[in-house]
């Protein structure tokens, strides 16, 4: 048998790029001693990737516990609910709701305002294909100016809640609690804690920003699909030389624009 210190660079690469992850630790152990400079480089690079690898599993594990627990105590159709659209000055405010099932396997679920465009897009399809149920719930700018932002997010998650197609037995929201009568818990930050929020966060975002690409093509002096109805520069100095459009929301108007002005 040929001894491990014989071995090429490449032949040591081939070994640990096929081995199982729980062997790694020990066949690295083997080459710590080698001193080829190709060796330590690749050892380092291994060792890196592996505690990347079990921090993500660690991070996703935590991110189940809310719904493990809930499941102790009986309950099965757990959903989280979140929104996308509460700050922009056009558009609706869209509120998902999603009930995952245990076990599901959704690598990389995390909150939609940390995921690439890329990995939302995927994960919302794998979402869709794993989960018991989802649902959206819309409250668009006349409602936002009718009622205000805060009392149209609620609104678009009963929405969202009563579209569902099954009857969740508990509701872990987003910082919110909801006027219904379901056992419901609201958790600050809950989009980077909670499994189902962290879902429903990218259905709602992946949704609302479709939604805004459409009306891109109606209004493109906007700019929506670059900036989603955000006050980005460019949406402001628009709504500046074309003035507000429809769906311009015609109380956060006044605010914004004179918060630009004084700059």
């Amino acid at each position: 048998m040929m001894e491990l210190r014989r071995l090429t660079i490449e032949e040591i690469r081939k070994m640990l790029s096929t081995a199982p992850r729980e062997a790694l630790p020990l066949i690295m152990a083997r080459f710590q001693q080698d001193a080829r400079k190709g060796v330590q480089t690749l050892l380092r690079r291994y060792q890196k990737e592996l505690a990347s690898q079990i921090a993500e599993e660690e991070r996703l594990s935590i991110l189940w516990e809310k719904e493990t627990d809930l499941r102790k105590n009986g309950y099965t159709h757990i959903a989280g609910l979140d929104e996308a659209g509460r700050g922009p000055l056009a558009g609706p405010v869209v509120a998902a709701c999603v009930v995952l099932p245990s076990g599901c396997s959704l690598p990389g679920l995390n909150d939609s305002k940390q995921l690439t465009l890329d990995a939302r897009s995927k994960l919302a399809e794998l979402i869709k294909e794993q989960c018991i149920a989802w649902s959206i719930g819309i409250c668009d700018h006349q409602e936002i100016d009718r009622i205000n932002i805060y009392q149209a997010t609620i609104k678009a998650m009963v929405k969202a809640v009563q579209s569902l197609k099954i009857q969740p037995d508990y509701l872990i929201i987003d910082a919110l609690k909801l006027p219904l009568n379901i056992p419901q818990e609201g958790i600050v930050q809950g989009d980077c804690k909670c499994a189902a929020i962290a879902a429903a966060s990218i259905i709602a975002k992946t949704y609302r920003d479709r939604v805004m690409d459409v009306l891109d093509q109606i209004y493109p002096q906007y700019g929506f699909k670059e900036h989603k109805g955000y006050a980005t520069p460019r949406h402001v100095e628009a709504i500046r030389r074309y003035g507000p459009c429809e769906i311009h929301r015609q109380s956060f108007m006044q605010k914004i624009m004179k918060s630009y002005n004084n700059r």
